[in-house]
């Protein structure tokens, strides 16, 4: 097959410009990450040949070799792992098949051109203006970094166990050309860097060392450094040990760091390390990390964890999702067994039950360290829960039997002040008389702050807990109550709160009859309103809910909450509209003045256009759309106009 000449695809043509002019600030970054793709290389194969064989026949000593060139200014990364056929070349280096990866570098792309028009005007961005590139490695794409150093790479690679070997080549500029060569490896991958001008330091032994050293130490097949001549010997640069074996004295927090940014292909810092060792009738060795940041595509449907499974050292899969449960797909890092059997097909693995045993003891190790956390650095668990709160809630309707460990994890925003709150710590808040825990959900934390249906809670010092995560709407039914303290949506139901004011006994007691009289015109104009709407509205009746706003709309008890109903709808999982009710708010001038009109001679025609009125104010507060915005208008316009006459 002759040569052919292709483009990239638009992603990886945008994130090449990126990567070559803006992504790193330590340029040396780019060999570690293509001495991490070499060890997964040879990782996969060592997989394979557990079933084939002849794979790995006459050659099964797996390592990575470093070789330089200093005549034609080359730097070269082989390995002898898989190796990768035409279409796997043009698959993993000229698409990116990641879910999401087009709005992450729609994003990426946005920050490097701000970071630009910094430089253009002689500002020297600051580190938080420059691209958010942290996650990059996470598109398995590390590769790109080669752009920093290289003015043009060549991949030579022979699939194992195929006879023809091929060459991919690009200068980064839009295209890449693959074709059938002789000089691809006998099995395994061969990376020809042509390095910069301003990267020829590269090509310096001691550079070299130093860079291994530092980055990839714990890679646990050997890196060889090859020599310059031909009596000299090979160099081996690393310990060549798998990390999570050794004991954790003889491991530095820099090794451990690094390995983090191996097996997560992140480049931020770990915000939790946990490194152990269970030993007894279930043998297997542990080391995870809780990332510092959330992973660009935490919430997309095809996220997974990225926690490798290695039996007795051996790679088995990154994909075993019968190993950790979904609700802690942040984790990334690796779990070695001793007792599963190096053949069992990846297939069976999710319902095997040493592997749900290792699931439910691990699942119980994070939980127990979160725990500590929270009890000994609050601050510092609120900065996890800022990134990964939402998904460990999942596991409160995922995981029945963790949610005891859970819920008191979980941290709520509240009307009690800005910062966050535990549960525990809102029912220790409680009035004495208060049996349920208040909450409210909404899409937006400071929309919520201003939801008229706090009003009446917060007049009496009622706190309420201002939920903004999808999940919340989905967890509460399931769990239903705290320390035997139920859930209650401020928007759904009756607010009784006068009948917290009989408990509070701060109920006023003295009624004169003009306030009946209100009473009952108020009443009669709730009446008015109800007969006006009709079909528009479940219900209309006054409340103690509201003490500032004229009206809102609620939910019965046993109807979607309103919040709910909305997100089944952005879902296509909800097609008719719920009807709500609509509340009156008694002691409101507005309300007032009204109610004084009923039976007015004339008055009918103005009160059913206000009633409208109503109905559509209570919508806008709530955040819904109004179903005729023009008639709306014309309302309003109209009833300013006679208030102005």
């Amino acid at each position: 097959m002759s040569e052919q000449t292709l483009s990239f695809e638009a992603e990886v043509a945008r994130l090449l410009d990126i990567v070559a002019n803006a992504l790193y600030s330590n340029k040396e970054i780019f060999l570690r990450e293509l001495i991490s793709n070499a060890s997964d290389a040879c990782d996969r194969l060592r997989y394979e040949a557990l079933t084939q064989p002849a794979l790995t026949e006459g050659d099964g000593d797996f390592h990575v070799t470093l070789e330089r060139d200093s005549r034609a200014k080359t730097l070269s990364v082989s390995d002898n792992g898989i190796g990768m056929t035409r279409d796997e070349l043009i698959a993993n280096l000229g698409t990116i098949a990641r879910s999401g990866t087009a709005a992450f570098v729609e994003g990426l792309a946005q920050d490097a051109e701000g970071a630009g028009e910094a430089k253009k005007g002689k500002a020297k961005a600051k580190a938080k203006d420059r691209p958010d590139v942290t996650q990059i490695g996470q598109f398995g794409v590390g590769f790109y970094s080669a752009f920093m150093v290289a003015e043009r790479v060549e991949v030579f690679s022979r699939r194992a166990g195929e006879a023809q070997g091929w060459l991919w080549a690009s200068d980064g500029q839009g295209s890449y050309s693959v074709a059938e060569s002789d000089e691809a490896p006998p099995r395994g991958t061969r990376i020809v860097l042509h390095l910069k001008k301003d990267a020829k330091d590269f090509l310096e032994p001691a550079r070299l060392r130093d860079i291994v050293r530092t980055y990839s130490d714990h890679i646990a097949i050997p890196i060889r450094l090859a020599p310059d001549k031909e009596d000299e010997a090979v160099e081996t640069l690393n310990q060549a040990s798998a990390l999570w074996t050794r004991s954790k004295s003889e491991i530095t927090d820099e090794q451990y760091r690094e390995f983090y940014h191996h097996v997560g292909h992140g480049f931020d810092e770990p915000w939790l390390r946990l490194h152990f060792k269970a030993e007894g009738v279930l043998e297997y060795t542990g080391l995870l990390y809780i990332p510092s940041t959330k992973p660009f595509d935490l919430f997309h449907p095809d996220r997974k964890h990225r926690v490798k499974l290695y039996v007795k050292r051996v790679f088995i899969t990154d994909d075993c999702k019968g190993l950790i449960p979904p609700y802690l797909r942040f984790l990334t890092g690796v779990v070695d067994s001793e007792d599963l059997p190096l053949n069992i097909s990846r297939e069976v693995l999710q319902d095997n039950p040493l592997v749900r045993k290792i699931k439910n003891a691990v699942v119980k190790r994070v939980l127990t360290e979160l725990t500590k956390k929270a009890d000994k650095a609050p601050e510092d668990f609120e900065s996890f829960w800022t990134q990964f709160g939402p998904v460990l809630k999942e596991g409160l309707y995922e995981d029945p039997d963790q949610k005891d460990k859970i819920l008191p994890l979980c941290r709520f925003h509240s009307t009690a002040g800005e910062g966050l709150t535990s549960l525990a710590d809102y029912v220790g808040r409680m009035k004495d008389w208060q049996d349920v825990i208040y909450t409210i959900t909404g899409d937006d934390l400071a929309a919520l702050k201003r939801s008229p249906q706090l009003e009446g809670y917060r007049a009496r010092g009622i706190e309420v807990l201002l939920l903004t995560d999808p999940v919340d709407e989905f967890w509460m039914p399931a769990i239903g109550s705290f320390q035997e303290k139920p859930f209650q949506s401020v928007t759904r139901g009756a607010a009784d709160l006068d009948k917290l004011d009989e408990k509070s006994e701060s109920k006023d007691e003295d009624k004169d009859e003009a306030a009946e009289e209100t009473d009952a015109k108020v009443n009669a104009l709730v009446s008015f309103v109800r007969l006006t709407l009709k079909d528009a509205v479940k219900d209309v009746r006054s409340t103690s809910r509201l003490t500032e706003s004229a009206v809102c709309l609620v939910a019965d008890v046993g109807d979607l909450d309103i919040h709910l109903e909305r997100m089944l709808k952005q879902h296509n999982q909800l097609d008719e509209q719920v009807k709500r009710i609509l509340e009156v708010n008694p002691k409101h001038p507005l309300i007032r003045r009204l109610s004084e009109r009923i039976g007015e001679e004339g008055a009918g025609g103005e009160l059913e256009e206000v009633a409208w009125v109503l109905l559509d104010q209570a919508r806008i507060l709530e955040g819904e759309p109004l179903p005729d915005p023009a008639a709306y208008a014309k309302r309003v316009s109209a009833l300013l106009e006679k208030g102005l006459g």
